[in-house]
């Protein structure tokens, strides 16, 4: 098929900047990043000739969100972090109102640190808390502790942070389900507006897949997955919480907007080392890869490859997105946008799955139900187009 240049209808743009630091390796990341710092400084320079480089990449100098990711970017000295909004500034213009995100771990926020988020223009938090029971964030090799985990959300709601939200991770192996129950429990009484809770998942290059292999731990039990995203659901509905995307729960519509940017195809630049970029027709991956990533910048180059999408790309990607979203997939968007007619092309599935009630068709939207956001993946792969 041949390739086109596609257009999408979304206005946000983002910024993406991924910090690759921390202070010692979970055991089940598989982030990109370094927890040797020496390079703090020389990868701080680097993202900011990547920025100069790249500041015409979305076509508009306008940014609704800027995200910190990484790694920790809550790593980050005052100096380094206005280092950096200094040279976006340069180059950007920022919206008045931007959701601009730090992803920090709670051992990393004290009062000054957080002064210091404040005043350089964080607006909100991602705290990465995973659990509040002990043995569990020593089995994860997290740095912190579960009096940090507690303390650092009141201490950011002390200091008005109030747009913030916490990371969860659920089916980490227990005996019963009380440890997570007591988990989701402690984050509503915390009264955070987001929670964002992921299945515990063991990839091939992690210190947990390296104990799978030498048979030193056992696979993520799937029923006792599904369980918990079941208690997961549940919990957070008759606290208020509306599920928006299948890992993502908000209060009073907090939506992530950089998040949500992703899920509903927006456009976004990805800056620092194994960031990705999305401008609407193409795809573009930095190399995930420190020492080459400076090595590049030094000579002013973008240390990227770019893919170019085709219609059956996007496609696809929008059905990946979208099915995730509580706006669902618009069915004549993937038709006048794409040139496919999923009610055609997939009626096996499509009738498979709504006569079993793990997809819903209303007004030429489709959505996951209740059961169907269990078999996700499973369900949109066997909708992809496959041409």
């Amino acid at each position: 098929m041949k390739i086109k240049k596609l257009i999408t209808h979304n206005s946000l743009t983002a910024l993406y900047l991924h910090i690759p630091f921390c202070k010692q390796a979970c055991y089940y990341c598989d982030f990109h990043f370094s927890t040797h710092l020496q390079a703090k400084t020389q990868i701080v320079n680097a993202i900011c000739q990547e920025i100069a480089l790249q500041k015409d990449y979305l076509g508009t100098n306008l940014l609704h969100t800027i995200y910190f990711g990484g790694g920790t970017p809550s790593l980050l000295s005052e100096k380094e972090l206005k280092q950096i909004f200094n040279t976006i500034y340069q180059h950007f213009s920022i919206e008045k109102n931007a959701e601009i995100t730090l992803e920090a771990n709670p051992d990393d926020l004290n009062r000054e640190n957080l002064k210091i988020f404040k005043n350089v223009g964080i607006n909100r938090l991602s705290i990465g808390i995973q659990s509040f029971h002990e043995n569990h964030l020593k089995y994860l090799h997290r740095a912190h502790t579960a009096a940090h985990a507690q303390g650092c959300v009141k201490l950011a709601q002390d200091l008005d942070f109030q747009n913030l939200t916490i990371d969860l991770i659920y089916a980490i192996p227990a005996a019963h389900h009380q440890i997570w129950e007591n988990d989701l429990q402690k984050a509503i009484e915390l009264n955070v507006p987001h929670i964002s809770a992921y299945c515990l998942t063991i990839e091939a290059k992690t210190v947990f897949g390296n104990w799978l292999k030498n048979q030193k731990i056992k696979a993520i039990d799937e029923e006792f997955a599904a369980q918990q995203f079941e208690i997961l659901l549940n919990t957070l509905k008759i606290n208020d919480f509306e599920q928006y995307e299948i890992s993502n729960f908000a209060r009073h519509q907090l939506y992530s907007r950089h998040n949500s940017n992703y899920w509903k195809k927006g456009k976004y630049l990805g800056i620092g080392p194994s960031a990705h970029s999305y401008n609407g027709f193409s795809r573009q991956f930095n190399v995930a890869n420190n020492a080459k990533y400076l090595q590049s910048l030094d000579n002013q180059v973008v240390p990227a490859e770019v893919e170019m999408l085709s219609a059956v790309d996007q496609a696809n990607e929008y059905l990946l997105t979208g099915l995730r979203t509580q706006w669902g997939v618009d069915l004549q968007k993937i038709k006048s946008e794409y040139g496919f007619d999923l009610l055609v092309l997939q009626k096996k599935y499509l009738d498979k799955y709504l006569k079993i009630n793990y997809l819903r068709l209303e007004n030429n939207y489709l959505y996951l139900t209740e059961q169907g956001k269990l078999l996700a993946d499973e369900i949109t792969a066997d909708l992809f187009f496959d041409f």
